[in-house]
């Protein structure tokens, strides 16, 4: 072997592995976690665009009067009409308007004027009310599921039965339960005060009651489910140190099983919340609309008479949901989760 061959032999193999080492070099001073993010980068692009662009879309609707016929730019027009209760919702093929429940006297815990704010009232209502329940109630069930008895499995099939059944379906449920002259849990309800003793279905509150009781029946296995999928990922050998330890059940549940379920806890809270802010299936199928309007109506009601203004609800309620969404990822950030 020459001279030149040995030399040039080495210089070669290094020219051909000299990106090879700078790439490496890179990923290595980029560390793991920007390394993680090098490789969320094109996701993230992707859903940001499927994401952003009907957002920014809506936007620009919401600008504009006779969308479909003859566009006309309006500016702020239509999120003016909305926020001074100028607006008045309806839906395709009636004469019959969304009403401003706030003003009626049928919601007296809401002084608030205007429709917008009073399909946000009920919208708020209805979500505190059913999410707080459903977290409540679902956390009980995941902690009996969570133990170790004879026919869990079945226990755990059956509880999602409820959350199986299509909304319409368990809409048509409530609404025979509760009819006025039908219903079998009308008249022992409205004994006790707890709903309207007439036209049940057409009075607000009651309707509202029975939608959110509806809710409640029907999501709770859902947050039972997630809450449970937190308490299986804990640690079983702490809990014997805490027995070996002499902590009582309720030191364990305070020291261990809470603290370490928060997590799993508080993505079941946000995804029930979102799911919740948009609810207008079984609002439709127990009561109408009409009856208890929340922004998911007024998007419906909207649609075909005036899709510029429908977008102006549409881009608004989006807003809460991202506003409600971040300030809860807010707090589990702050709180290290």
């Amino acid at each position: 072997m020459s001279t030149e061959d040995r030399t040039t032999g080495p210089t070669r193999k290094s020219n051909r592995s000299g990106p090879v080492v700078a790439i490496t070099r890179w990923m290595e001073n980029l560390g793991e976690t920007g390394f993680a993010y090098l490789l969320l980068t094109p996701v993230m692009i992707l859903l940001g665009t499927v994401a952003l662009y009907p957002l920014l879309r809506t936007f620009e609707l919401s600008l504009y009067q006779n969308v479909l016929s003859d566009p006309e730019f309006v500016g702020l027009e239509n999120y003016i009409q909305l926020f001074t209760g100028g607006a008045s919702p309806r839906f395709p093929g009636s004469t019959t308007f969304l009403p401003d429940v706030s003003t009626s006297g049928s919601f007296p815990f809401v002084h608030v004027d205007g429709l917008l704010r009073s399909a946000l009232a009920v919208t708020l209502i209805f979500t505190v009310v059913s999410v707080f329940f459903e977290t409540i109630i679902g956390f009980g069930q995941a902690l009996v599921l969570d133990q170790d008895f004879r026919g869990r499995r079945w226990v755990r099939a059956a509880i999602i039965i409820p959350w199986a059944i299509p909304i319409v379906i368990q809409g048509m449920i409530f609404y025979l339960m509760f009819h006025p002259s039908a219903g079998f849990l009308t008249e022992p309800l409205a004994n006790w005060g707890i709903v309207a003793p007439t036209n049940t279905l057409n009075d607000p509150m009651s309707s509202l009651l029975i939608v959110t009781v509806a809710d409640i029946w029907k999501t709770t296995a859902f947050m039972a489910l997630l809450i449970l999928a937190g308490l299986q990922s804990i640690d079983r050998s702490l809990y014997d140190v805490a027995k070996v330890a002499g902590a009582t059940k309720w030191q364990q549940f305070k020291l261990i099983t809470f603290p370490l379920v928060l997590p799993a806890l508080g993505i079941a809270v946000l995804f029930r919340t979102i799911d919740a802010m948009r609810i207008y299936g079984l609002i439709d199928s127990v009561s109408g609309c009409t009856t208890v309007p929340s922004l998911s109506c007024m998007v419906v009601a909207t649609f075909n008479t005036n899709r510029g203004l429908a977008a102006a609800v549409a881009f608004v309620t989006a807003g809460i949901i991202a506003v409600a969404v971040f300030g809860v990822i807010y707090q589990q950030y702050k709180e290290g989760f």
